[in-house]
């Protein structure tokens, strides 16, 4: 049986990452090539969506594979350590 997996941005998980290296805003949206933080913020608050080449370049500021920006990984994770702990 062939089972479909939707992967989700962990926006969440993207604006901790911004604000533990102490970037607002701006600065994250300039660092995308964003000429303001409004394009940024609107994909940060789920108002817009992701491209991949943005996913990619966010991946590279944080220094993260770009899998780790969704939840699916997350969700396999918890399931994994959940296993193994029983």
């Amino acid at each position: 049986m062939n089972q479909t997996v939707i992967k989700k941005v962990d926006l969440e998980k993207i604006k901790s990452l911004r604000k533990k290296a102490n970037l607002s805003l701006e600065e994250m949206a300039k660092l995308l090539g964003y000429e303001s933080a409004n394009g940024y913020y609107y994909l940060e608050t789920g108002r817009g969506k992701f491209s991949a080449e943005t996913l990619a370049k966010v991946s590279d500021i944080f220094n993260l594979k770009v899998d780790d920006l969704f939840f699916e990984n997350k969700i396999a994770k918890m399931a994994k350590e959940t296993k193994q702990a029983i």
